[in-house]
């Protein structure tokens, strides 16, 4: 799957979600969310980090998760038991994009492909607005998250994830 095809699909998405939303430019070298919020003064609590997650047992599943930058997903309790696994991973960048056909740095969980389940912590739909890729690495989205209600396959998790401490 070519990535401007996957620039098209979240473009596509997004004008028919009806949500309003802003494309913001990206240096492509600072797409990884800690040198992009930093570059740019997005506070992490405000930048989505999206996950392809996949079962090592019991059978090939994958996951999408979406969590706010300023946690970590809870990957050895609520996603292992939520995908019924004993042993869960990260999917590695060249899974991530045969099965998205985003880069990442670029990944994001409007326009995946229909079946792919899209799990967000609930924590993210309590803030005003996310910045969430584009499907490629020289762009971000800016959104309200009430856009995950309108996006296919998508459930809203409790405890997807764990709020870091704040240093």
């Amino acid at each position: 799957m070519e990535q401007n095809q996957a620039e098209r699909r979240v473009r596509v998405t997004l004008d028919a979600s009806g949500h309003p939303y802003e494309v913001m430019a990206c240096d492509p070298a600072l797409a990884d969310t800690v040198d992009f919020c930093a570059h740019y003064g997005i506070p992490a609590s405000n930048s989505v980090n999206t996950i392809l997650v996949k079962a090592k047992t019991g059978g090939e599943r994958f996951v999408v998760c979406v969590l706010l930058a300023d946690s970590k997903l809870d990957v050895n309790r609520t996603v292992r038991k939520r995908l019924g696994a004993r042993r869960v991973s990260f999917a590695s960048a060249e899974e991530t994009q045969r099965l998205t056909g985003m880069v990442l740095g670029g990944v994001t969980p409007v326009g995946v492909p229909e079946g792919l389940p899209i799990w967000v912590d609930a924590r993210v739909m309590h803030v005003e607005y996310v910045i969430l890729g584009a499907g490629v690495r020289e762009a971000k989205i800016k959104v309200a998250p009430a856009l995950f209600d309108s996006l296919p396959g998508v459930e809203i998790v409790e405890g997807l994830a764990i709020e870091l401490a704040q240093t």
